[in-house]
């Protein structure tokens, strides 16, 4: 009797393992390299990812800001899809250039295309022009590394000055009227600014303009121009060195700042000053308008809000893409992760990594993009 109980729970655990197998069977990839709707049998890839007939490789370049949504997007597509999705995060500027020289057939940059750029874009467009897709949304942090304060308040005016070097110690009575509270050091301010084109240095630049013409003198753009500081490539670059710096002060996209580096809360004229978050920095990008035309989905932000818990510090990356004439042996690539991008699983991962994810009614104009491109 005691063997037949034996036979019998080794049937049973059999039939389960076969019925098991049979299941993952059953959810057998196409030929996408997933499952029969396109996604892959790795239950860390979102199920609803649509691989179409991508395949190969695709070659990006472009906003560094956006490099860590970018590898968090990477991750999830291609464990989906047969694309090997190559970013080098070189900066907006090399990015912008790479794609106008067709180099690569997509780029990110966080300022919108201009005029000339995109008139350059035409002789790589058959037919077509490159258009500016917003997908990636997020606060500038003013990053800092002062031994003994743990918070810090800064409005626009003190951190021009410190940009240009009209401020240079940490106990100067501007600092500290803002922090009356906090134990300002006699230590020597070093700023520190990117050394490359930057879309991150035309948004910092362009907020300080709008809010502190008189202290920022300047006429902004992609490349640094106010004097004095240090420079440091990429929002990763200027990250370490703040850091490891004592007294340093720099600025990056607020998924650079790791590993116990503090940010600054910026007062606005708003109740109370404005942390650097993904919630607060929503509420300033819901207040843009779009101020492209046709296809174009370029932005114009409100650097100047002074609504309660919006902060105004912001950038909106775009990712950069012909309308019409997209060459033919990456077009299904590119259109496949671009849409899992402005998915609503691909803007999900956005909040998740320090990100802002697009306001509903942007989002929607940009997956009908999406789906439009040839």
């Amino acid at each position: 009797m005691k063997l037949q109980r034996m036979n019998r729970r080794a049937l049973a655990l059999g039939a389960l393992a076969v019925s098991g197998a049979l299941a993952l069977t059953a959810c057998g990839s196409d030929d996408t390299g997933g499952g029969s709707d396109g996604s892959s049998s790795n239950a860390a890839a979102p199920s609803n990812i649509k691989c179409d007939d991508a395949s190969g490789q695709v070659l990006a370049d472009g906003s560094s800001a956006q490099k860590n949504a970018v590898d968090a997007w990477v991750k999830q597509f291609s464990a989906a899809c047969k694309v090997e999705i190559n970013y080098k995060a070189g900066g907006s500027g090399a990015g912008v250039t790479a794609f106008t020289q067709g180099q690569v057939p997509w780029a990110g940059s966080d300022s919108a295309l201009k005029p000339d750029e995109v008139e350059a874009s035409k002789k790589i467009c058959s037919g077509g022009q490159g258009i500016d897709l917003p997908m990636v949304g997020g606060p500038i942090a003013v990053g800092y590394n002062v031994p003994g304060v743990d918070k810090l308040v800064l409005d626009s005016s003190t951190i021009a000055k410190i940009f240009d070097s009209k401020i240079t110690n940490w106990n100067d009575p501007a600092i500290a009227k803002l922090n009356p509270d906090a134990k300002l050091p006699n230590l020597k301010i070093q700023a520190f600014h990117r050394s490359d084109e930057s879309g991150t240095t035309d948004n910092f630049t362009k907020y300080l303009i709008a809010t502190a013409k008189k202290d920022f003198p300047y006429e902004g753009g992609k490349a640094w121009q106010a004097k004095g500081g240090q420079s440091a490539p990429q929002s990763s670059g200027v990250a370490a060195q703040v850091k490891q710096t004592a007294g340093a002060i720099g600025y990056f996209e607020l998924s650079y700042a790791k590993d116990g580096i503090k940010t600054v809360a910026i007062d606005t004229g708003a109740a109370e000053p404005v942390e650097a978050n993904v919630e607060n920095a929503t509420k300033a990008i819901a207040d843009a308008k779009v101020v492209g035309t046709g296809k174009d989905l370029a932005l114009e932000l409100n650097y100047s809000t002074k609504a309660d818990g919006a902060y105004p510090m912001v950038l909106v990356t775009y990712e950069i893409v012909c309308d019409k004439g997209n060459k033919a042996e990456t077009l299904p690539a590119v259109k496949a992760f671009l849409r899992y991008a402005a998915s609503e699983d691909g803007q999900k991962i956005l909040a998740e990594n320090d990100y802002a994810p697009m306001p509903e009614d942007i989002i929607a104009k940009v997956r009908t993009t999406v789906e439009s491109l040839s």
